[in-house]
């Protein structure tokens, strides 16, 4: 297993740590829609796209908005990017972060054993049986820091993570 650490170039943590449980009113100030479940979707930081597309060279993004797509080639949610074949690609995914995201990552590991690269942003939830399931055997890129995704206006209330699992004889 690979383990290594992104630096954001936001810095370290904003300005205070928000700390919630589940079904708890979001603190005063806070992006309501990050401790809620009106969103599951979670508009990738440009400046983390760009790094990574330098690194791996993404051909498809296959849970996205036409409005946030990060390659021309993408599906969204009305497309079905689980029900396609990702096996021929160069895979930039941010899945919706709700509930499915253990298929998406399933998805993702499967996808790969049968010939693509997949590169996941996922909160780096370590305690849920999609991280000990599928992306354990990735390789993990922990973030320094909290991100800053879409258009929200302060930092998400979760650590992130990239997960890359690549095709077998490319580990």
């Amino acid at each position: 297993m690979n383990i290594r650490n992104i630096e954001n170039p936001a810095g370290p943590l904003a300005e205070e740590t928000v700390t919630t449980r589940r079904g708890s009113s979001p603190p005063r100030g806070a992006a309501s829609v990050h401790f809620s479940s009106r969103s599951n979707e979670w508009g990738t930081p440009q400046w983390l796209f760009d790094k990574l597309d330098g690194e791996f060279g993404f051909t498809l993004d296959p849970c996205s908005t036409h409005e946030n797509a990060k390659c021309s080639r993408h599906y969204t949610l009305a497309e079905d990017g689980l029900s396609r074949d990702w096996s021929r690609d160069i895979v930039f995914m941010n899945p919706p972060y709700g509930r499915e995201i253990g298929l998406w990552m399933e998805k993702a590991f499967r996808s790969a054993s049968e010939g693509a690269t997949v590169v996941c942003l996922v909160p780096a939830r370590t305690d849920t049986a999609w991280w000990h399931t599928f992306a354990i055997y990735g390789e993990i890129r922990f973030l320094k820091g909290r991100l800053k995704f879409g258009d929200a206006t302060s930092i998400a209330p979760f650590p992130s993570a990239i997960i890359v699992f690549r095709p077998p004889g490319k580990q």
